[in-house]
């Protein structure tokens, strides 16, 4: 790798790192707006995160060192997702090695640790959050994978770089039933993995709703914030790879300079809609009854599935 490619790569890093608490509030801003509410500032997660890191944590007895790898294994694994992920550019470090395949994972690696760190604390919430967001892993990151594969079907490869430049050469795939089928199926697992609306409400503390929050609710100050810098992490780079995958206008095929600025003002615009998108959804809808998830999950997975078998009968 050259010089450059590094340095974008960097880049690309901290547009997701920095990124992430702003893609949070303007959900926020926009969900109050809609709601009649004025809201609080699209800069309010900056805020919250500065805070959480100047408290001390305080830390049951009971815990193990899981409770307290926990909060830096999420962050570290958000960011190294975020050098998988093709952001502005196709040049990612990992090449071939960039896969959905290894994405997943390293999602998967971090939900596992949040199940355990639930669990290792002894509360029953903890439990009860834990036990929930495995049963909808379970459902979901199958999902994930169709869908994706509905796409590197047509690409003969699993590499997201080289699935987004095979769409990108043939625009006409994102018209194809099974690419938008895909599309769907995606979005739905995006809002289960990222704890939103309908599957879950990241606004909540009810003890007999929450899942996402249920597991963290022993935790505070550093811990707190590196958790919640880290979901906010998530949420973008699930709302990047919908943008790119299946939309891939913009996205930087070479590292010349104006390449790269319509590939960022690119990345705002889709990413935007979908956060238009995403916080309407969130205002029209309410929350799923919790043994209605797993029919909503069935659901997409129908989609993607048959997004896969649309490319075997459908040319």
């Amino acid at each position: 790798m050259t010089l450059t490619s590094i340095l974008i790569n960097f880049l690309q890093m901290l547009i997701v790192a920095l990124g992430a608490p702003l893609l949070v509030g303007s959900v926020r801003k926009i969900k109050a707006r809609l709601q009649g509410r004025r809201g609080a500032s699209v800069f309010q997660p900056y805020r919250d995160l500065r805070k959480l890191f100047a408290k001390d944590a305080v830390i049951s007895e009971n815990t193990s060192w899981i409770f307290r790898f926990t909060p830096y294994l999420l962050a570290a694994t958000m960011l190294l997702s975020a050098l998988i992920v093709p952001v502005l550019t196709i040049d990612t470090p990992f090449g071939v090695m960039g896969n959905i395949i290894v994405l997943m994972y390293l999602f998967l690696l971090g939900t596992f640790f949040l199940a355990l760190a639930g669990l290792d604390a002894g509360s029953a919430f903890g439990g009860m959050g834990s036990s929930r967001e495995m049963a909808i892993a379970a459902l979901a990151e199958p999902t994930v994978m169709i869908a994706i594969f509905a796409l590197a079907l047509r690409a003969g490869t699993t590499s997201l770089s080289d699935i987004i430049a095979n769409t990108a050469a043939n625009p006409l795939l994102m018209l194809n039933a099974g690419h938008l089928l895909a599309f769907v199926a995606f979005f739905i697992v995006a809002l289960a993995e990222t704890g939103r609306l309908p599957i879950d409400n990241p606004a909540t503390h009810l003890e007999l709703t929450m899942i996402h929050e249920a597991m963290i609710l022993e935790y505070s100050g550093r811990y707190l914030a590196l958790i919640e810098w880290a979901a906010g992490m998530k949420l973008f780079l699930f709302l990047t790879l919908l943008a790119n995958l299946f939309f891939p206008w913009g996205v930087a095929l070479t590292l010349t300079p104006l390449a790269l600025l319509i590939a960022f003002i690119a990345l705002i615009l889709k990413v935007g809609t979908l956060v238009i998108i995403i916080a309407m959804l969130e205002t029209a809808v309410a929350k799923l009854r919790l043994f209605r998830v797993p029919e909503l999950l069935s659901g997409s997975f129908t989609l993607a599935l048959l997004a896969v078998l649309i490319f075997f009968f459908v040319k």
